[in-house]
């Protein structure tokens, strides 16, 4: 039996970083191979999805599994940036580095490139991506990056459009999904729960990271009581993917939330904090507002009224994840 370990954000319990886990998982085990995640919480990643899994950072148990590894899966994500993290970056080369020294057949999975400010980090990110067996990229900016250090890259849709959700709409059912940035601000919340309360009587507040999520859920669901003292609301933190899929609206920041209502058929409002989610709201044809609130919130509101279900579907369905080349190295690595 082949052996894989995987590489990236785990265990941290991000909905989307977990959701693409999940894709990459159950591809693996349909082709029978064995497989090791490096997780921020072994524990929780072994039993979620009944693989092994080790912390990421024993570096004795991590060096271990490389070598007795057949190739090493890096991704997916924004994981080679220096943007949130330099020490990130490093981290993550640094594995990569182990597979390439231990000749693994390493595979860059589904990533957003970038950006890399720090220049010995630029400098071995390049390096290190021309060595590997397969670079696959999720997004044109990132392909045009690695096309400009001469790395062959092949873009490929988000993973999470591979997933299989069944659809349970609920009508007038709606659900906010809000997360802790820096352009967040009082304007927005203020506005969104104004017309929150004008449209609906019960609402669910998503929280897709505890971290980031779970306070600005609360404050947020305080504000919806402050406005209408019996407006019925929860905080959702688990089943999210099947949660979303009975919504029959939703407003959403998080590019793997908006993406996994569109392919539910959710009228969905994008709330636009990043360069992904704007990409992925005009793709998808979907109305779109900004952090500073400046749009009419009302008009945002009968744009999503004339939402048509089946043509978000139809949109989901026309991405597909192509899984052919990756499915070559698995091959090979047997």
């Amino acid at each position: 039996m082949a052996k894989a370990v995987i590489s990236g954000y785990y265990g941290f319990k991000n909905f989307g970083d977990e959701t693409i886990l999940s894709v990459i998982v159950k591809h693996l085990k349909e082709k029978d191979i064995d497989i090791t995640v490096f997780s921020g919480n072994p524990e929780y990643t072994s039993k979620e999805y009944n693989v092994n899994s080790v912390k990421s950072f024993d570096f004795k148990s991590v060096v271990s599994e490389i070598k007795n590894s057949d190739f090493l899966i890096s991704g997916g994500g924004s994981l080679l940036q220096d943007t949130t993290s330099l020490k990130s970056a490093v981290y993550y080369l640094f594995i990569i580095a182990l597979g390439i020294l231990f000749n693994k057949k390493v595979i860059i999975f589904a990533q957003g490139i970038g950006p890399i400010n720090n220049k010995f980090a630029r400098l071995i990110t390049k390096m290190l991506l021309k060595q590997c067996r397969l670079v696959t990229v999720r997004d044109e900016k990132s392909l045009k990056l690695l096309t400009s250090w001469g790395i062959n890259a092949i873009k490929v849709c988000d993973p999470v459009f591979s997933l299989n959700i069944e659809r349970k709409n609920v009508e007038n059912l709606a659900g906010i999904q809000l997360r802790d940035f820096k352009t967040m601000n009082y304007n927005l919340l203020n506005k969104l729960a104004m017309l929150i309360c004008s449209k609906f009587s019960k609402v669910e507040l998503y929280s897709l990271q505890e971290s980031y999520d779970t306070q600005l859920c609360k404050k947020f669901e305080t504000l919806l009581h402050t406005i209408k003292a019996d407006i019925q609301t929860e905080i959702v933190a688990d089943n999210i993917t099947e949660r979303i899929s009975r919504l029959e609206y939703f407003f959403a920041m998080r590019f793997h939330a908006i993406l996994c209502a569109v392919k539910c058929g959710v009228k969905t409002c994008a709330i636009n904090y990043d360069i992904k989610v704007e990409k992925l709201a005009q793709e998808a044809q979907i109305p779109m507002i900004s952090t500073d609130a400046h749009e009419n919130f009302e008009e945002i509101y009968n744009q999503m009224l004339e939402l048509n279900p089946e043509n978000l579907i139809k949109y989901a369905d026309s991405k597909h994840f192509d899984w052919s080349q990756f499915d070559n190295i698995l091959v090979a690595a047997e």
